[in-house]
């Protein structure tokens, strides 16, 4: 089997294409996916350096993102949500299926959830193993570069949005950092929803990408307040929600665009693991700030129903070949992508 693994940490240089590893066999509950193309995403590039608590067994398969064709059901998969020769989209997040919070539908909040390419194998290889759970059969005819790029960021920004914050139709939502999935993603929905949507970037470029998708107003925040500017925009009000997966770098700029009973979400710290907020304007303000992480399956079948509607389809910004998998970490790493970069696997 054909793969793009890790066995050390470190950076591009421990990248190892792999063309002599085994075919993996499903077990009790679960199945194999013949992988016709992959996605990045950050978590790849981190994975790469090493994160705190995970622990890889080398070869690792790095990848989250993935979709294909269902090749092999494991036992006890009767009433499985795909069969053998579905065209499939893989969510990514693995719950335990037993746990007070999975029996509560909330999967993501599993006390052993984890992550395809993060805690368990990935799909940067011609076959993964999933449990049967985690798929869903998508339309024949949907793109593969698509259906691959789809799942991460769209579920994540669905619970964001919709789950989480329960953004509503009127309301004005705040988007740092246009460009990556998850913001491409939170952009879409929250348009979907009816809100009116502001985004930033340091990129003009990926700005004016993002008034084609529909944002109403967009801030170049390495070159003006975004905070006055949305002051300035809102009548002084400030917005009613800001999603915010940058961390240190932002965090202050978001409390201080947000309205009174704002709420700030986040899914992400890529500035850094730690923010210090001024709990007198917290409690003053009546502000919420909300956690979120990846997404449950009743939110999983929710993206999958709009993917099929030919709805929130993500930019792919490029598709490189597995054996060229080096070039594809480096278009992310260098941080000018605008949507998606995807890996392809196999045209089967």
């Amino acid at each position: 089997m054909r793969a793009l693994t890790i066995s050390t940490h470190g950076g591009l240089d421990s990248l190892e294409y792999r063309t002599d590893l085994p075919v993996p066999e499903p077990g009790p509950g679960q199945l194999r996916v013949r992988v016709r193309a992959a996605a990045l995403n950050h978590l790849d590039v981190w994975m790469l350096g090493g994160l705190p608590g995970v622990t890889i067994r080398p070869p690792w398969t790095l990848g989250a993102d993935a979709c294909g064709v269902v090749d092999k059901l494991g036992t006890d998969t009767a009433g499985a949500p795909a069969k053998v020769g579905d065209y499939v989209v893989i969510n990514p997040g693995i719950s335990c299926r037993r746990c007070e919070f999975c029996l509560r539908g909330e999967h993501s909040a599993c006390v052993k959830f984890g992550l395809l390419g993060e805690h368990f194998p990935g799909t940067l290889a011609e076959y993964v193993i999933v449990p049967a759970t985690n798929v869903r059969a998508i339309p024949a005819d949907t793109k593969p570069e698509i259906a691959a790029a789809f799942t991460l960021a769209t579920i994540t920004a669905w619970r964001m949005i919709v789950s989480r914050a329960q953004v509503q139709a009127g309301e004005t939502v705040l988007i740092w950092g246009i460009g990556g999935g998850v913001a491409i993603a939170a952009l879409q929905i929250a348009k979907l929803r009816g809100a009116t949507v502001f985004v930033t970037s340091s990129s003009d470029a990926k700005l004016a990408r993002a008034r084609e998708l529909g944002a109403d107003a967009t801030f170049n925040h390495a070159a003006v307040d975004v905070v006055a500017e949305v002051r300035a925009l809102t009548g002084k009000r400030g917005v009613d929600v800001v999603v915010d997966d940058v961390g240190p770098a932002t965090w202050e700029r978001s409390l201080g665009s947000l309205a009174k009973l704002g709420r700030l979400v986040t899914c992400g710290a890529t500035s850094g693991p730690k923010v210090e907020t001024d709990v007198r304007k917290l409690f003053w303000n009546q502000w919420t700030i909300l956690g979120s992480t990846m997404g449950s399956d009743a939110e999983f079948d929710a993206i999958v129903r709009e993917l099929a509607q030919g709805r929130l389809l993500p930019p792919v910004d490029s598709v490189f070949d597995l054996e060229n998998g080096r070039a594809a970490f480096e278009r992310l790493q260098a941080g000018g992508q605008f949507g998606k970069v995807v890996v392809r696997i196999s045209n089967e």
